[in-house]
């Protein structure tokens, strides 16, 4: 699949989240979405990265963002990680990583001297009508609200 870029229509995705309710992009429209890609529950940079977007969601949500969150995690580790850390937002369980791979979240990773394919973390702001408006692929963990607000002094 090519590399999506901003300006190019958002994949269509159908999940599940941590409630068991199912998620689709077209519940969406007409909002912008805040679609984050992590790559693991209850770990160090994933679980900074979702307590700065619960800590500023207020703000994300008066200037009109929806946050969701994906990895692979199942259903039952996204409800621990969200009743553990209290986010106020969706994570939703890919647990196939269709969803991860259609956004191309998914590839090459280095750790520790280790290669291996892993999610990417990576952000897509999605505009009302459904098109991927901003892309934050360096993610700064502990500043993401402020990187998708376009607040974070780059």
């Amino acid at each position: 699949m090519a590399k999506l870029k901003e300006g190019d229509p958002a994949p269509d995705f159908a999940g599940v989240d941590q409630y068991g309710k199912e998620v689709r992009l077209s519940d969406f429209s007409g909002k912008k979405l805040v679609l984050y890609f992590y790559p693991k529950d209850n770990t160090p940079g994933c679980t900074a990265e979702a307590c700065n977007l619960r800590d500023h969601h207020e703000e994300l949500n008066t200037k009109g963002y929806e946050v969701l969150g994906v990895s692979a995690d199942s259903v039952n580790s996204h409800v621990k990680f969200s009743e553990k850390f209290n986010l106020p937002f969706r994570l939703m369980a890919d647990t196939n990583k269709e969803i991860i791979k259609a956004y191309g979240a998914w590839g090459p990773k280095k750790f520790m001297g280790r290669a291996y394919d892993g999610i990417i973390r990576t952000t897509f702001i999605i505009d009302e009508k459904s098109r991927i408006e901003k892309i934050i692929s360096k993610v700064k963990t502990g500043e993401h609200a402020g990187q998708v607000m376009g607040t974070d002094n780059q």
